[in-house]
């Protein structure tokens, strides 16, 4: 693993998924509290493992992708974070989800603002976008909270979404 790739902050050590992450990665994305409401909604085994074997590759392909977010203390996984191209066609987009418990704590924020810095100063992405459902205000407070700002707004499945972006320079 490239040790540039990996993220330290002051409760987190974020490294690039690979496979051994894929037990808490189905736990995370099978679990409804927390994938109902991404896009494409909750994982079954399979389409998790695509997943893990697309992120993967992905860093290869672009040096930058998706981590596996763990508390320095005690190496617990918490969740993702990452950055990755919207099939959607809106850009390259910041990610995030934690599990129920690591919820409410600032690691969101944490994580997802180390991954946005990332995404700027070391991918050297001019832009990034984010984007979370209306009713969803855990998640419009982290964006908020890390500098994004909003800029759209669309309809995705009956639910109203709106677009954030960060723009360097």
């Amino acid at each position: 693993m490239n040790p540039f790739w990996v993220l330290h902050t002051g409760r987190l050590v974020m490294t690039p998924v690979h496979g051994a992450d894929l037990p808490h990665l189905h736990a995370l994305k099978s679990d409804p509290q927390v994938f109902a409401v991404m896009l494409g909604g909750v994982r079954n085994p399979a389409e998790t493992a695509g997943e893990l074997a697309r992120d993967v590759v992905a860093w290869g392909a672009n040096g930058f992708g998706i981590w596996s977010v763990r508390e320095i203390q005690g190496n617990r996984f918490v969740g993702i974070t990452g950055l990755e191209a919207r099939p959607d066609g809106l850009g390259i987009a910041l990610r995030f989800a934690l599990e129920p418990e690591a919820q409410g704590r600032g690691l969101a924020r944490e994580a997802a603002g180390a991954a946005l810095r990332f995404g700027h100063e070391r991918a050297q992405l001019r832009r990034i976008v984010a984007v979370a459902r209306e009713i969803n205000l855990g998640s419009r407070l982290v964006l908020n909270a890390i500098g994004m700002t909003e800029c759209g707004a669309f309809t995705q499945h009956d639910h109203r979404m709106l677009l954030f972006e960060s723009v360097r320079g």
